[in-house]
């Protein structure tokens, strides 16, 4: 390494802080990486359910429009680097990937750790100074730009900083908003944070008794005050709780945005969203007819899950031993109701600890979207989950990161060599 590399400070070894370093250090600057945990990558390691979804097949354009925490932000750092860069990049280093339901990009292995472990053995061939366990408690300005950081170990001097600490969520992963103080000091705006991507807690009692059941091809829709509304197709679960699984997470940030407003949220699950109503009531006649002889709690298992026969009959106002002879039509109308219109009380949700990103962050209109650099210290790059930036689920997130990070450390190497 030429000892008259300009040097950068990253802060915070996550996604966007690991590509921040390597991509740097390829570009021949000196780098120096902080990271309070003991490992690089932690987050990394659990994203995917383990599988790090890294990314998504899908045009870029869709990216903007899967990105409903300032998308439109994205736009340079993915003219820069997109999905097929980074992809590129992986394989160039040897990393087999594959492409699943909904564009969704994972490692061949299916394993997380690969992924880190890949990134740490390119932090030692691009010779990344890591700093593990050592956590940054200021970032150093003067004459209005960034000058170094401030640790427990004490003072680093360096020419330029970017910081990549994450958000809030998963604090056993390292990410607990240190980042967000750091740049509140040195003069950002913070805009409130709030989970996204976050199971919903619900009032229902039903929820807890329906806990571990997985509901499929329904349809969740969410609204606040009868004015907002919003709806998912696909799946979700019970928990003890409330409500959890992959359109419970996709709507979760409408309702986590809607409650910080202090908006009371209803929820209504269409058990048969492919059905109308009159059909659906054919249908059910069908089946009772079928099962003429039994009680009503016996009559529905062609219909529902068998767990759920009991809820459905007591939202219906149906007893379930009722003989199937005796129900009138106006029961069997409001049986349909019920499984058309399962209401649901959404009063909060998960503490933002169990998030899977964080809605809010630094204001990305103090930042330049075009290099990552701070407008208001410069030589200061910020890129990541510290910023007011969020997706859906399916690898944007991870891709956010990865774009943000490259341009940082581009815009920071380039900066710094044409001073």
């Amino acid at each position: 390494m030429n000892s008259t590399a300009k040097r950068i400070a990253v802060i915070g070894g996550g996604v966007a802080g690991l590509l921040a370093s390597l991509t740097a250090a390829h570009e021949g600057a000196k780098v120096l990486l902080f990271e309070k945990m003991p490992k690089v990558g932690l987050k990394m390691g659990i994203t995917g359910k383990g599988r790090c979804n890294l990314t998504n097949s899908a045009p870029i354009m869709d990216f903007i429009a899967k990105t409903p925490g300032n998308g439109k932000f994205l736009y340079s750092a993915y003219e820069k680097f997109d999905n097929e860069d980074l992809l590129s990049l992986l394989h160039s280093w040897g990393l087999a990937t594959k492409v699943e339901r909904g564009g969704r990009v994972f490692p061949q292995s299916d394993d997380a750790q690969e992924v880190r472990h890949l990134f740490m053995d390119r932090l030692k061939k691009e010779k990344v100074e890591l700093h593990l366990e050592e956590p940054v408690r200021h970032i150093i300005a003067a004459d209005g730009r960034a000058a170094g950081v401030v640790t427990d170990k004490g003072r680093c001097d360096v020419d330029a900083v970017i910081l990549t600490t994450g958000g809030a969520s998963y604090p056993r992963t390292g990410s607990t908003g240190d980042g967000y103080a750091m740049a509140r000091e040195l003069g950002h705006k913070v805009n409130t944070i709030r989970p996204a991507l976050i199971p919903l807690v619900c009032s229902e009692v039903y929820c807890r008794e329906l806990q571990g059941l997985t509901l499929k091809n329904v349809t969740l829709s969410v609204e606040a005050g009868g004015r907002r509304k919003a709806e998912e197709f696909g799946e979700m679960s019970f928990t003890p709780f409330g409500i959890s699984g992959p359109i419970v997470l996709s709507l979760s940030d409408k309702v986590s945005l809607w409650i910080s407003q202090g908006r009371g949220v209803k929820g209504t699950i269409d058990l048969k969203p492919a059905l109308t109503r009159e059909v659906l009531d054919r249908r059910v006649l069908r089946d009772l007819e079928k099962y003429h002889l039994k009680q009503m709690a016996g009559a529905l298992t062609d219909l529902m899950p068998h767990r759920m026969i009991d809820t459905i009959l007591e939202l219906a106002g149906i007893p379930g031993d009722l003989p199937v002879s005796e129900l009138k039509k106006g029961q069997r109308l409001a049986l349909v109701e019920a499984m058309k219109n399962m209401p649901l009380t959404i009063v909060g949700t998960r503490p933002i600890s169990e998030a899977i990103v964080t809605a809010g962050g630094v204001s990305v209109k103090e930042v330049n979207p075009s290099t990552m650099e701070s407008k208001i210290i410069r030589h200061l790059y910020l890129a990541g989950e510290v910023l007011d930036i969020h997706a859906y689920t399916g690898g944007y997130n991870l891709q956010a990161a990865f774009s943000t990070g490259h341009l940082a450390a581009l815009s920071a190497v380039k900066e710094l060599e044409s001073e």
